[in-house]
């Protein structure tokens, strides 16, 4: 199945905009949290079929946030991607024990970003 809708986790708007322009340019719809609690009740209001999480975030981080995604029953099939600036190779292995299905580091290359979702769909 075709990912059709997309959560976006990440507390700076210039990266929830482009990210967000980059998706509707390619015929998905994209609603945004900046934080975890937003991010539940976004969960809680429409599924998406992908989430894109960024790590360092105020309050609860991306890593924190995904691992407690995927010990919901109603919400553990839902693919996360990790999308951060955090660059190192142990924070990629950390990221997919979280439960991340993949990991993309800031600055976004949108060819990258694109087929990455693509491959999950």
């Amino acid at each position: 199945m075709a990912i059709q809708k997309v959560l976006i986790v990440d507390d700076s708007r210039t990266e929830l905009m482009f990210l967000t322009d980059l998706l509707q340019k390619n015929h998905m719809s994209v609603r945004t949290a900046q934080n975890a609690d937003e991010a539940y009740k976004r969960l809680a209001e429409d599924r998406p079929d992908l989430i894109l999480m960024d790590v360092v975030m105020p309050g609860q981080n991306g890593y924190q946030l995904t691992r407690s995604i995927n010990r919901m029953p109603e919400y553990s099939a839902i693919p996360i991607i990790m999308c951060t600036s955090k660059s190192l190779e142990t924070d990629r292995v950390w990221g997919m024990r979280q439960g991340a299905r993949d990991y993309v580091t800031k600055p976004v290359d949108p060819g990258e970003l694109l087929a990455k979702i693509k491959a999950l769909g």
